[in-house]
């Protein structure tokens, strides 16, 4: 296992680009099976999550090549409906092929979900969205088995939670159903617009695009489309703190910034200044951290993928934050690694009090999931001494080039093998 070596204390400085979305490219992979051809999908990142996914896709029997971030999925002849556990027990986004296969094939077989460890992420409202279009489910030995003999029907539905996967694997069911399909308190991140986008590229026919309903027509068939994925605003989030940790000025590029408008917002707050660009940000810092609270909540609210890095920077502010976690139940255990570089954190239930320190030290430490692995980096980078990061296995689910784009800030930072 590889870890990732951080001497903390060098200032950040320069531009770093961003790629596609981890959150978006792997949905828009899975969306590609509703049609009978060859598909086109740029700015993918090359990152094992995708891998896994091009994986679950070539089962399935559609064909996937890859030149650089471009991808080609051929998904003319699906041999099977089946997507086995070796490939969703590694990550939790396989299980949008549910949607897409049942839409296209009549039925699914598909694995209950892995992925990280930040929380039980139960499947109850897709499989109860997708009854409601007319899907027969039954649940037995570790797997979701979905069939609609008499095809599917457009339906009322309405999510308890505006659940991102939910709202992805109904809206790759709907636009293949007969009838007109309305989803109310559907997910609204940037990513979901990405879907949408595709989908409509493909010929599906969907309205309420970046509102909390969305009604689908449903429509015979859907053709092959080109699409480039949407900038990834959470690896922007991510070097942003990076930058405001180190003080700066660090700008991002390749990501629309008001898709991060809550985490700029909140930066602002503690003491950051911004540069806005049409493609990107640029972050200094001059003076002290201010302590300042945040809660996650779904979007536009302040996203959990964000909360470990934020958490990062609360440890070094003059004074004591709250992060309150609304989302995901087990995703303080980043806290435990950061205590060990010096950090105060106290928890209570899912709420976190962060008394900053005026310095983290530089310790052994093991990512316990991906944003957290990513947070973990970051401490380092302010942290005395050397702080050596394992289980970075994590980190390359979601980050391209990582280490690369931090060491070409300045950071002395890099990869070994252990």
């Amino acid at each position: 296992m590889a870890s990732i070596v951080v001497t903390g204390g060098n200032r950040l400085s320069g531009t770093v680009t961003v790629g596609g979305a981890k959150n978006s490219a792997l949905k828009l992979m899975a969306a590609s099976l509703l049609a009978a051809g060859e598909s086109t999908i740029t700015n993918v990142p090359d990152i094992s999550d995708v891998h896994i996914m091009a994986d679950v896709l070539r089962g399935l029997g559609a064909r996937v090549s890859r030149e650089e971030h471009t991808l080609r999925i051929d998904a003319a002849e699906l041999t099977s409906f089946e997507a086995p556990y070796e490939f969703v027990a590694q990550m939790r986004a396989s299980i949008v092929v549910l949607g897409p296969l049942v839409a296209r094939l009549g039925h699914a077989r598909v694995a209950m979900p892995g992925g990280c460890n930040i929380g039980s992420r139960k499947v109850d409202m897709h499989i109860r969205g997708l009854t409601e279009l007319g899907v027969d489910i039954t649940l037995g030995h570790g797997y979701i088995h979905a069939e609609a003999p008499a095809g599917l029907h457009g339906a009322h539905v309405i999510l308890d939670f505006p659940s991102v996967g939910a709202t992805e694997n109904l809206l790759m069911a709907a636009v293949l159903a007969h009838g007109v399909t309305t989803i109310e308190n559907a997910a609204r991140e940037p990513e979901i617009g990405d879907l949408v986008d595709f989908l409509v590229g493909m010929g599906a026919r969907i309205g309420g695009r970046g509102s909390s309903t969305l009604v689908v027509e449903g429509v015979e068939s859907l053709a092959p489309v080109t699409h480039r994925t949407v900038g990834d605003r959470v690896e922007a989030g991510t070097f942003l703190v990076a930058g405001a940790l180190s003080g700066g000025p660090v700008s991002v590029r390749g990501f629309d910034p008001s898709h991060l408008e809550l985490v700029l917002v909140k930066m602002e707050a503690v003491g950051c200044e911004f540069e806005m660009h049409e493609d990107g940000a640029t972050v200094r810092r001059a003076g002290a951290v201010v302590p300042t609270d945040v809660a996650t909540l779904p979007y536009p609210g302040f996203p959990t993928d964000m909360q470990a890095q934020f958490m990062a920077l609360m440890a070094i502010a003059e004074g004591a934050s709250v992060i309150t976690e609304n989302v995901f139940e087990n995703r303080f255990m980043f806290a435990d690694e950061l205590r060990r570089m010096g950090a105060e954190i106290v928890i209570e239930g899912h709420r976190a009090l962060v008394r900053g320190v005026s310095q983290l030290s530089g310790a052994p430490v093991r990512c316990p999931d991906l944003r957290g692995g990513a947070a973990l980096v970051l401490a380092g980078l302010i942290a005395d001494g050397r702080t050596f990061v394992q289980d970075v296995q994590h980190i390359q689910r979601g980050y391209e080039a990582f280490v690369p784009k931090l060491s070409a800030l300045g950071a002395d930072v890099v990869m070994t093998d252990d």
